[in-house]
């Protein structure tokens, strides 16, 4: 192990678990460098992502990407320490291609393997912008397939309090859907937050889901949007006032039961993470409410809320200074892990996922 590893070693982290390729370069909660590669542009005509594209992009993407990642650290492989990975959730297939690479570089490095779950990643990456998480913290999940809220202590090394879940949809899910209603691209997300900078927020009474309950159910609201712009067959559809107003119901739902959970719980700390973080109304409307009850948000940046190779790297450099077991050798995969800890170390034969 070469010299910049001493003390405390440079992490490697990979993410393969959907659409993305990343790498990133983090030792002691500072990020090095990091790159990325998409295949977004080769789903968007199926309006979705089709998993066996998904699997060949990462298997093309994963060398390049690491070397960018590398590049842009001023670092040789030679100086990686550690490596970490994403082991679930995810697409089988993609997490196939990243635990490989991972477990061929770590392997032939000689340095310890970690298996990190995907979504433990998300709340990392806020360390990467603002330090480390106070202790404890409320994290709201809102991704593509995720939207979680949860009482977070030593991310590392305790285990992660579920306070509500997704039941259906999730919050980036909703989006996607109900932007090929509105015959807005893919993907839906960023679509949906362009066209309601030109509408009214309050032109369409949209529901907002589950009130009385920290759990979130989106499937409803997607519904409900698909049926209004059905109701507007022959005729032009508003499309900035519908796209405005599912914006101002999503992001009232997401921080207003966040917020609460904040109250409840005592917890002075929101972090708001995953891709829908980027969104620009549940960051404003986040803001205010925060500021309203005293609480401090935290949102990573903006490049660091979609899937990313830092993330991970952020995890394996926690999980490496704080002691925690490698990966066993025949780590697996597990796509549908439930998020209980940061490390996510399945064999085989438990996860049913060789």
């Amino acid at each position: 192990m070469g010299s910049p590893n001493v003390g405390s070693p440079i992490v490697l982290g990979i993410e393969s678990s959907c659409d993305e390729t990343g790498a990133g370069l983090v030792r002691k909660g500072r990020l090095l460098g990091h790159a990325l590669a998409s295949s977004m542009d080769e789903h968007a005509r199926f309006g979705g992502v089709v998993p066996e594209i998904a699997a060949r992009a990462h298997t093309h993407a994963l060398r390049p990407v690491i070397r960018q990642a590398l590049d842009a650290a001023g670092l040789r492989l030679a100086d990686v320490g550690a490596v970490a990975v994403t082991t679930g959730p995810g697409l089988s297939g993609a997490l196939q291609v990243g635990l490989a690479g991972a477990r061929t570089l770590a392997y032939a490095l000689g340095v310890p393997l970690y298996g990190v779950h995907h979504l433990a990643g998300h709340v990392a990456a806020d360390t990467l912008g603002h330090g480390p998480l106070p202790n404890p913290c409320m994290v709201l999940i809102v991704s593509g397939g995720h939207t979680s809220l949860l009482l977070v202590r030593d991310l590392a090394r305790d285990p992660i309090l579920h306070l509500g879940d997704t039941l259906d949809d999730a919050a980036g899910e909703c989006f996607d859907k109900v932007a090929r209603a509105f015959g807005l691209p893919y993907p839906g997300g960023p679509a949906i937050d362009r066209a309601a900078r030109a509408g009214d927020p309050r032109a369409v009474a949209f529901p907002r889901p589950l009130p009385g309950s920290y759990d979130f159910s989106f499937s409803g609201l997607k519904t409900a949007a698909a049926r209004w712009a059905e109701g507007h067959a022959g005729r032009e559809l508003p499309v900035a006032d519908g796209a405005a107003s599912l914006q101002e119901a999503v992001a009232d739902v997401l921080t207003r039961k966040a917020v609460a959970a904040c109250r409840e719980h005592g917890v002075g700390t929101l972090v708001v993470v995953g891709g829908v973080a980027a969104n620009s109304r549940v960051r404003s409307l986040a803001e205010e409410r925060c500021r309203a009850d005293g609480i401090e948000l935290r949102v990573p940046p903006l490049g660091l809320c979609t899937d990313n190779g830092a993330m991970i790297a952020a995890v394996g450099d926690l999980l490496v200074r704080a002691g925690a077991e490698p990966a066993p050798l025949d780590v697996s995969i597990d796509p549908s892990a439930p998020l209980e800890y940061a490390a996510l170390h399945p064999v085989a034969s438990l996860a049913g996922a060789a």
